[in-house]
C-alpha cells in the first residue's frame, strides 16, 4: 500500500478529515473529530487502526504484521505493518472496520449527520 492509496481510501469515508495534530509527520484521519486511522508520512511503514478488543487480539495472533499500537490504548488500537504479506484489500477492510467502529460509538445525533 502506498501513502497516496492509504490517504485516498481513508478520505473516501463520509465525514472524514485529515489533520496533523501531533507533528508535521503524523497524519491523522478523523470522522466528526474522532480518530480512526493514523500513520507517519515520512517512513510510512505502518498505520494505527481502531479495533474491537476481541478482534484485536485475534488479528495479533493470526498476523505477524498486526501488533498492539505504540503510544495508543493497546486494548483498542492495532498497528498494521505495510511491509509484510497483507494485501491492500485486507488493510482496506480493517480501515473500514475502524471507521465503522468509531461511527457506531458516536451519539445518535452525530451518526445521523453522516
Amino acid at each position: 500500500m502506498t501513502l497516496d492509496h492509504f490517504r485516498k481510501y481513508c478520505l473516501s469515508f463520509k465525514g472524514t478529515t485529515e489533520e496533523l495534530p501531533f507533528d508535521e509527520d503524523t497524519l491523522v484521519f478523523k470522522v466528526v473529530g474522532k480518530m480512526f486511522a493514523l500513520c507517519n508520512m515520512m517512513s510510512f511503514e505502518f498505520c494505527n487502526l481502531k479495533c474491537d478488543p476481541e478482534k484485536a487480539i485475534n488479528l495479533r495472533e493470526e498476523h505477524t504484521e498486526v501488533t498492539p499500537a505504540w503510544h495508543m490504548n493497546k486494548k483498542h488500537w492495532n498497528s498494521v505493518s505495510f511491509t509484510g504479506d497483507l494485501s491492500d484489500k485486507q488493510i482496506e477492510e480493517w480501515i473500514a472496520d475502524s471507521y465503522k467502529l468509531v461511527v457506531k460509538n458516536m451519539p445518535k445525533k452525530l451518526r445521523e449527520q453522516l
